[in-house]
């Protein structure tokens, strides 16, 4: 089973050398109890460690089961030791801080047993030496006796071949070796025991063979193994396969002894539990650094959070808006400022003239181009990133949002808003232009409309306003009323919505240049949240602004009565909440005091598109509904420069002879069905006994009196409303006359009516003259869009990275197209606040540079400490190693409780830090208005946790690389 073989053990000490054994051979029975004597430093430990692999012999060979170990590695030994040895030692050698249990579990941890089997097995063992009732003591309680015992029940409980002695009984009374003895004698039944001892007594008394060595050597042996009949150990008839050396090789693989991470952070625990003050002290030294990066991070953290909620909302209001006409303004500027330096080519004896004006006309007019918006808008679409770096892509249409409101004082336009030209501050045209600027002007604070489309991202919305009456809109058909900071609302808007009387404004700006003395109300009116949730408006759409009339489409904003009905068939929009601007919000996504959804536009679109006046001109693209006559094109403009008419000279001309035309054939018409003249033909469509039934059935005396009738009754009447079927325009003489008609008869009517409209529009298209207008401004003016089309676009970033990212998906399209499909685009915030981001950042780095040095100072402190440990558990090194342990399995030990130190200081530093943040926000918020709230990330804590266990790891290297060195040996025999 085991044989040494000429073992030698050779130490060096300084310049000489001391030999220790001196070829000692001996074999050893599989289960005797052998005891060996001689005096001190006659190499009997140094025999016993040799044999449970503690020290490596010098020369010779040491055999087990018919093995040599001349080639056995480190981890050989550590599997030999836990597997086959167990060690019991002299002064007991139990690791302090563990409970007996845990001392006797620790060498089935390392054998990679399970827990469940763990706690069995080494139960079973102390009971075995009796101590079932002691399992969760600390050796500390244990008197000397009872501590061997546990020893006794550490070696076996791996159930080891060979159970090494090391004077067991050296340290204990009569009685107790007595007992201790006894319990080797009945263990030597089934195991190898080899003791050392200084005791001939106790050897001879309870020892089956004793082994005297002298100097180093062998000197007398009670029972050598050679004088009994041993048979010879076979070798393999052959050499092994492959299948055999893979199997050996499996076998050792599951014999190898591996400390889990788990284990070793218990066992370093429990050691520093044992030093609660000292651990706490050194764990709040190395939170010093943490504590420092944590609250620059949480300062740095606030003041980002502010930049952020700044950008979000003044991204809000500032987005990258991209128009269908657009011109670089880069371009125009660099032109002038070229031109403001001068050519200087000339003598400077006289003054000479710039071309400022006509290079800056001439620079407008080669930077002015159209963007393809349907193409682009397509493009936007189909980005699946665009949506993570927005807060909404809001797309703007030519349609006008006609919005009235009722009441006693009739119908009042309240969007587009019309106050400041009847104040008569502006005119007509430059409202137009302010009104047509969209965005722009609403964003600089100097829009004329107060409704304005919302930005579709209600959390956004949700972080700038407060709702402080009703809710947000989920309809088309329904807005908010937006208050400021106060809940007040201008008055330029209550005059706008019709609460305050616009009509007392009218002129009044005039009439003040003029020197009039003027009033206007100053009083403070105070309405409540019931009063402006009652608001109800009107949506008309443009082309309900047109009536048709003799075959042309006309205006009829100017006809009150019409207006009235129109605004009274027009979608009602209803107000639902009322919002006010969060006291920490910086900007406003809403410009005006009324927001809609975008969903209101799309409806407005579709009503346009569906209009009969929108259709009739898509179905003739060449003729002007309102004039009925021929748009300009490139075939006919020589036509038109060769006629001595033109549109704006004879406009009115023509629409006298197309009146008088039609007039003159609906006389005739009407002649033909009211005289009977049998030289008349009769109307189209009806026979001559028709004919005659109208005149009967008119009572008329004669064809004079019917012809009387229907000229008084038709004379004035609108024939459109008779196309349309709307009788509430006409008088009771004409109600009457209309319901005097058969239904073939009133059809017939419409029908001549429909004959006289088209002969009157195909005379006025045919009439050689031509419209001032064209196909698009006609367009234009009744509103029409596509959505897929739309009139602008803007892109509201979430932040200013996403507004480069942006720009740079831009490119990426504008890289992709031809040069008549690349986007120019208009960013009003530019760099205004992407500096202070770069600034803050270098700022929070460099204080965290200058605390992370004592983030490394506390590191290295934390090293000396985890190196003290490692001078404090030398022993505990040695126990480890004698049971089994491997030099990796040392290092985790160490490991392990830097481990723990550095998430201990980690977390004190951050709690601590967490707690510090109160205060510094109370000073923040008494030292400033800045909504700025320190705080610290969760991300930030875990990393920084994470790096205080990372620093401390690191260094613990050394001190746990020291520690693993330590030879088991000379650690056994410190104190």
């Amino acid at each position: 089973m085991l044989s040494l073989k000429d073992i030698k053990k050779d130490y060096v000490v300084g310049d000489s050398t001391v030999s220790a054994l001196k070829g000692v051979s001996i074999d050893f029975r599989e289960n005797e109890f052998v005891s060996i004597l001689g005096p001190s430093g006659c190499g009997k430990t140094t025999l016993l460690n040799i044999i449970g692999g503690l020290d490596r012999y010098t020369s010779g060979d040491l055999n087990i089961n018919g093995k040599s170990t001349k080639d056995f590695k480190d981890c050989d030994w550590d599997s030999y030791r836990n597997h086959s040895i167990g060690f019991v030692f002299q002064s007991y050698n139990l690791i302090p801080h563990q409970t007996v249990l845990s001392n006797v579990e620790l060498a089935l941890t390392l054998s990679g047993v399970s827990k469940s089997e763990r706690r069995e097995r080494a139960v079973k063992a102390l009971e075995q030496v009796g101590l079932g009732d002691q399992l969760h003591k600390k050796p500390n309680q244990m008197s000397g006796g009872q501590m061997q015992r546990v020893a006794i029940a550490r070696a076996l409980v791996n159930e080891p071949d060979i159970l090494l002695a090391d004077e067991p009984t050296g340290a204990l009374d009569t009685e107790t070796s007595v007992q201790i003895m006894e319990l080797l004698k009945s263990i030597s039944k089934d195991k190898l025991i080899i003791m050392v001892t200084h005791n001939p007594e106790l050897a001879m008394k309870y020892s089956s063979r004793i082994i005297k060595l002298l100097d180093g050597k062998v000197i007398d042996d009670s029972d050598p193994l050679d004088k009994n009949v041993v048979e010879p150990i076979k070798k393999p008839e052959k050499e092994p396969t492959k299948a055999d050396k893979k199997a050996a090789k499996k076998e050792r693989k599951k014999l190898k002894t591996s400390m889990s991470f788990l284990t070793a952070l218990s066992l370093s625990r429990n050691n520093l539990m044992t030093k609660k003050a000292r651990t706490l002290l050194t764990s709040f030294a190395g939170s010093i650094g943490i504590i420092g990066i944590a609250l620059i991070l949480s300062i740095s953290n606030g003041v980002q959070l502010y930049i952020d909620q700044v950008q979000s909302d003044t991204l809000s209001s500032y987005p990258l808006q991209i128009t269908k006409t657009t011109a670089s303004i880069g371009e125009i500027m660099n032109t002038m400022a070229k031109n403001h330096e001068g050519s200087g080519k000339h003598d400077m004896d006289k003054v000479y003239s710039q071309n400022a004006m006509g290079e800056m006309i001439n620079t407008l007019m080669e930077e002015t181009k159209v963007n393809n918006l349907e193409k682009f808008k397509k493009y936007l679409d189909d980005n699946s990133d665009l949506k993570d770096l927005t807060s909404d892509v809001q797309y703007t249409y030519a349609t006008t949002l006609n919005v009235f409101t009722e009441s006693d004082r009739g119908v009042m336009q309240v969007n587009p808003s019309t106050l400041l030209e009847d104040m008569g501050y502006m005119s007509s045209t430059q409202m137009e232009a302010m009104s047509r600027s969209g965005s722009m002007g609403g964003m600089m604070g100097m829009g004329t409309d107060v409704w304005s489309e919302m930005i579709d991202n209600e959390e956004l919305i949700d972080k700038q306003y407060d709702v402080i009456a009703g809710r947000l809109p989920e309809k088309y058909n329904e807005v908010v009323l937006v208050v400021d900071k106060n809940n007040e609302i201008n008055d330029y808007v209550l005059y706008s919505l019709g609460l305050l009387d616009p009509s007392s404004l009218n002129g009044i700006v005039r009439r003040a240049m003029a020197g009039e003395d003027i009033s206007v109300d100053s009083e403070q009116h105070v309405y409540t949240y019931d009063e402006l949730l009652d608001l109800k408006f009107k949506v008309v759409p443009t082309p309900d602004f047109y009536k048709k009339k003799d075959g042309v489409w006309e205006d009829m904003t100017g006809d009150e009565s019409y207006m009235k009905k129109a605004v009274a068939n027009g979608t009602e929009i209803s107000v639902v909440g009322i919002l006010r601007p969060d006291e920490d919000a910086s900007s406003a996504s809403i410009s005006g005091a009324i927001g809609y959804r975008h969903d209101l536009m799309t409806y407005l679109i579709d009503e346009v598109d569906n209009s009969e006046i929108v259709k009739e001109q898509i179905a003739n693209p060449d003729i002007d509904v309102f004039t009925g006559l021929k748009f300009k094109t490139d075939e006919n403009a020589a036509d038109i420069d060769s006629s001595s008419e033109t549109v704006s000279d004879s406009t009115a001309d023509t629409e006298s002879k197309a009146d008088k035309t039609a007039d003159s054939s609906d006389t005739d018409k009407k002649a033909g069905l009211v005289a009977g003249d049998s030289s008349m033909e009769i109307p189209e469509g009806m026979t001559e006994e028709q004919y005659k039934a109208l005149m009967e059935q008119s009572g008329a005396s004669d064809t004079g009196e019917l012809a009387d009738m229907g000229m008084n009754a038709m004379g004035s009447m609108d024939m459109s409303a008779i196309q349309g079927g709307d009788m509430s325009s006409l008088t009771e003489t004409q109600k009457k006359y209309i319901a005097s008609l058969s239904d073939e008869q009133m059809e017939l009517m419409k029908q001549m009516l429909k004959e006289q409209s088209d002969t009157n529009a195909d005379q006025l298209a045919n009439s050689g003259k031509y419209s001032t207008s064209n196909y698009d401004n006609n367009m234009k003016t009744l509103g029409y869009s596509v959505v897929e089309d739309p009139d602008s676009i803007n892109i509201y970033p979430v932040d200013f990275a996403s507004k480069e990212k942006i720009i740079d998906i831009i490119d990426d399209y504008n890289d992709s197209v031809g040069e008549e499909d690349k986007i120019e685009y208009t960013d009003y915030v530019g760099l205004m606040m992407s500096s202070i981001t770069s600034i803050i950042n270098a700022i929070s780095y460099v204080l965290i540079a200058f605390v992370a040095i004592s983030l490394v100072v506390s590191s290295i402190m934390i090293g000396i400490i985890t190196y003290i440990s490692v001078l404090e558990r030398t022993k505990e090194i040695g126990i480890l190693r004698s049971i089994g342990a491997s030099k990796r399995d040392i290092s985790r030990v160490f490991n392990a409780e830097t481990v723990i130190v550095g998430f201990v200081a980690g977390a004190l530093g951050i709690i601590i830090s967490y707690l510090l943040t109160i205060p510094i926000n109370m000073i923040i918020a008494h030292l400033t208005d800045v909504p700025i709230r320190a705080s610290i990330p969760v991300s930030a804590a875990v990393i920084l946790i994470a790096i205080s266990v990372c620093l401390t790891l690191i260094a613990g290297l050394f001190p746990s690389r020291v520690a693993a060195k330590k030879d088991p040996v000379i650690a056994l025999r410190t104190e």
